[in-house]
């Protein structure tokens, strides 16, 4: 293992150089410019942590102004919604409710805003970079207090018996009148309850502001859903974890004759449980809910459950042990990245398999040599 790491850290530069090269080849896609909704967070939030992490790896402050071009040209799209709250509203974007009006998305802004606060945290703790860039930083914290705001007063957050969770509204922005649809009255008893992989990624967003503002409400919500995310996860064979891809709520995840408003059981798209697995171990890493034994039994789970063994060629089965679903027929399951630095087999495997210059890498390349140099 030793041996392996060493070879990794003799070739960082090689690496990042690939990495580099594909990141700004990429990016002249310039999803920054165009993208609303959703998939603000699926193909804009890559980017911008490849640049957060780019820059936290080399320390280069190019990465800064990549960042910041990406994100203004992102900011400066949004629209005043009815409400008065900035928004970047898209059809057919995400979510059973979102998918049939005109709206934005919390998913979206969450994860784009995510790498932006962090990149904020990052330079009003260093004097040189707060000098040239505090303004700018202070300006993108404000902007992520600002739509939590606005989701929370759109009754978009709902206490459960176990904690708490986020849900779709039931209302868009009627084109025509510019007004809030029919639905809007119902904002605080209607919607539906987003998927376990869509609210970790939010509490992500919530856990990077409160290291940025110290505010404990962002702290407490996020630990609201992560009791609630574990109140889901259930213990196979005595020794493995097993959670499905959505739960019910509330009754406000049901339809009027009773049934419920998703299907119920395990996704047969592994990657899902991946970012699951990326808020549960920031969780622990916050002291929030989640404990080192659960952090063992995830380890468990993928290395002596999921993995077929091989280090080269790694492959995983779906956490359930199900069969593939054509549709992700290579990905029934995968390696949890972010228990690689708790565990040297997976560790050995992310340095086996990862391709440093691909679209997973854009994020999870300059991320990983970040940690490499903190642990020195």
């Amino acid at each position: 293992m030793k041996a392996t790491s060493q070879t990794i850290i003799n070739r960082v530069d090689e690496w990042l150089k690939k990495w580099e090269t594909y990141i700004t080849n990429v990016s002249k896609a310039r999803y920054c410019e165009k993208e609303n909704g959703e998939e603000i967070g699926w193909l804009i939030s890559p980017f911008l942590n490849g640049f957060y992490y780019g820059y936290m790896a080399t320390e280069d402050i190019k990465w800064i102004e990549y960042l910041i071009d990406c994100a203004d040209s992102w900011i400066k799209r949004g629209i005043k919604e009815p409400d008065g709250y900035i928004g970047w509203p898209k059809k057919g974007s995400g979510g059973s409710y979102a998918g049939k009006f005109y709206a934005d998305s919390l998913l979206g802004e969450s994860m784009a805003l995510c790498p932006l606060v962090k990149m904020s945290k990052a330079i009003l703790e260093n004097p040189l970079l707060k000098e040239k860039y505090g303004k700018k930083a202070e300006e993108y914290i404000k902007l992520a207090e600002t739509i939590f705001e606005k989701w929370d007063k759109r009754g978009c957050w709902r206490e459960t018996e176990k904690g708490g969770v986020w849900v779709v509204p039931p209302f868009g922005i009627d084109e025509t009148t510019g007004k809030f649809t029919e639905g809007y009255e119902l904002k605080d008893k209607d919607g539906f309850t987003h998927p376990a992989n869509k609210q970790n990624l939010i509490a992500l967003y919530l856990l990077a502001l409160y290291d940025a503002t110290q505010k404990t409400i962002y702290k407490d919500r996020a630990e609201k859903w992560f009791k609630e995310m574990k109140s889901r996860i259930k213990l196979r064979d005595g020794k493995y974890y097993v959670w499905n891809y959505w739960d019910p709520a509330g009754p406000w995840d049901y339809n009027p004759n009773g049934s419920p408003k998703h299907w119920i059981g395990i996704h047969p798209n592994g990657g899902y449980y991946s970012i699951d697995v990326e808020g549960i171990v920031t969780a622990y890493e916050h002291g929030i809910v989640f404990t080192k034994e659960d952090i063992d039994i995830l380890i468990r789970t993928n290395r002596d459950f999921m993995w077929n063994g091989e280090i080269v060629g790694a492959k995983f089965k779906r956490i359930d042990g199900g069969n593939p679903d054509p549709r992700w027929q290579n990905t029934p399951g995968v390696l949890w990245v972010a228990l690689i630095f708790y565990d040297d087999t997976l560790k050995k495997i992310f340095e086996n398999n990862h391709k440093f210059d691909s679209w997973a890498g854009l994020k999870l390349t300059p991320w990983y040599f970040t940690k490499l140099k903190n642990l020195k």
